[in-house]
């Protein structure tokens, strides 16, 4: 776990805390107001929700602090994980809640979905989200006309699975890999199925309800399929060294959704950057924060083409005897 992992329940700019020691005042948030937008306080309170520890949404937890912290605002920084727990997330956002924070940042789409149906009223900023409108958090994109925005996580499947097919033409099946449980997961998981036709490739799921049934569900991919797809899955990316171990001893190459599931041992991806995610969701907060701007109408905001990343392992790629020039020769 990253050093700003560690559960905090203070976290104070070091600006404000010299304004505060100053005017000799208790630093204190103040309650949000009921059109979406948090009031002008001394410190902001802001309920950091992340579904669990895992490279991706770490990285989405910095961004987000480093965009506080530039900002200059003080601010105190209630982290909390769920650690993949459902139950969990519901107990934290209520908690949340009754605790009056200014804003609440939801990190992955089941924390989104906890805080949503905990408040109407407190702001909502979410990331690692793939479709907050499938996902029942927003009305519209353009539009949110809700107390949730936030920044998508939706990767380019088509060019990724465009890059697998020009690195190993060879492939004709492809496995799916993903988590039943997660609804971001449901929509990549059309995406990739209907790319795959596209290709003349024929796919087949394997969903799994829980990270128990990983090991399993992978040993059986590995002897049906030519290659193994895994979207931006969160249980799935939990156990990321796990899958690619299993797939590389088998020969199977894993595509991935993104940069910290090739790290881990996949073969490669085009790449959102989820630290970026997390810094354009800071930003967004901020302007919550300062009465700038109201959730239900700032739009959700996804990074830019040019901004994705090309991300490969040559050591995998050695071990699968796999070449990959096509598409890292500039």
């Amino acid at each position: 776990m990253n050093d700003f992992m560690i559960s905090r329940r203070s976290v104070l700019a070091a600006a404000g805390t010299a304004l505060v020691a100053g005017l000799g005042l208790s630093a204190c948030g103040t309650s949000s107001s009921s059109d979406g937008s948090a009031p002008t306080g001394l410190t902001y309170r802001i309920g950091v929700l992340q579904l669990t520890e895992h490279p991706a949404l770490d990285a989405a937890n910095k961004g987000f602090i480093a965009a506080l912290d530039a900002s200059g605002i003080s601010y105190e920084a209630d982290q909390q994980s769920a650690q993949n727990d459902q139950s969990a997330c519901q107990t934290i956002a209520t908690k949340f809640v009754s605790d009056g924070k200014d804003l609440i940042f939801a990190i992955a789409t089941p924390t989104a979905q906890a805080v949503a149906g905990a408040t109407t009223d407190i702001p909502v900023v979410g990331t690692a989200i793939t479709d907050f409108v499938e996902s029942g958090l927003v009305r519209d994109d353009e539009e949110p006309g809700t107390n949730v925005t936030g920044t998508s996580d939706l990767t380019p499947v088509a060019e990724q699975l465009e890059l697998m097919q020009k690195v190993l033409p060879e492939v004709e099946r492809v496995g799916i890999l993903f988590s039943s449980a997660e609804a971001n997961s449901a929509v990549q998981v059309k995406l990739a199925e209907t790319e795959i036709a596209k290709l003349g490739l024929t796919s087949k799921q394997y969903g799994v309800s829980g990270s128990n049934e990983i090991q399993s569900m992978v040993e059986t991919a590995v002897g049906e399929v030519d290659a193994i797809y895994v979207p931006t899955d969160n249980t799935i990316a939990s156990s990321m060294a796990q899958v690619a171990s299993i797939a590389l001893d088998a020969k199977i190459p894993v595509i991935c959704g993104e940069e910290a599931q090739v790290e881990a041992g996949g073969l490669l991806s085009l790449s959102v950057s989820y630290e970026e995610l997390g810094r354009m969701a800071g930003e967004m907060a901020v302007k919550i924060l300062k009465g700038e701007a109201k959730p239900a109408e700032m739009p959700i905001e996804h990074m830019a083409a040019e901004d994705l990343k090309l991300v490969t392992n040559e050591q995998t790629a050695q071990a699968l005897g796999i070449d990959l020039s096509s598409v890292t020769a500039n």
